[in-house]
This record gives C-alpha cells, sequence and structure tokens, in this order.
C-alpha cells in the first residue's frame, strides 16, 4: 500500500491543477470538448507532478538520523546551553558570607 499523501502535498498539487487550467484555458482559448479535456488532462498531470515532487526526499536536507522518513530529523540536535546543567555547583564560602 503506498504511503498517504501529505498535506503540503495535497494542497500544492490542487493549487498547480486549478490555476494551470485556468492559464491554459486562458492562452488556448479552447471550446470544443476536446480542447477543453486536452487542458484537463495537462493539468491534472502536471498537478500530480507538483504533488509528487513536493515528496521528493532528495530535495529535502539531509536526514541526520539513519533511515530517513517521517519524523526523522533533518539537522543535527543542539548541544546543550551550558547554563542549563543538570548539576548544581556547590557555592564557596567567602570571607563576607554571614551565617544567621
Amino acid at each position: 500500500m503506498p504511503p498517504r499523501p501529505t498535506a503540503a502535498q495535497l494542497v500544492y498539487g490542487s493549487a498547480a491543477v486549478v490555476v494551470s487550467t485556468l492559464v491554459l484555458l486562458l492562452l488556448t482559448q479552447a471550446r470544443s470538448v476536446a480542447g477543453v479535456g486536452f487542458v484537463a488532462t495537462a493539468a491534472l498531470g502536471l498537478g500530480v507532478l507538483v504533488a509528487v515532487t513536493a515528496a521528493d526526499p532528495r530535495r529535502r536536507g539531509r536526514t541526520y538520523e539513519a533511515g530517513g522518513g517521517r519524523g526523522a530529523r533533518t539537522t543535527p540536535p543542539a548541544p546543550p546551553h551550558p547554563n542549563h546543567t543538570h548539576h548544581k555547583k556547590k557555592q564557596k564560602k567567602t570571607k563576607h558570607s554571614k551565617k544567621t
């Protein structure tokens, strides 16, 4: 079973079909059934091409984790910030500290 299309694929593919259909109909001024059918078929093919290209993993950044796939990181994890350590440092006693 092939993977399901993502929301971005559906949006880009649908937008490509609608826009390319309108542009091709305006440019060709097709009036016959055959002309409109050809424009619709060409626009549908272009929409499928756009949707498939939107999912092409070669166009994305290289995956960090082995295997890639859905949910894989595209960048290595950032190192922890030095102020957010898990170990608390012991406070040094100074001359000016007072015991109460």
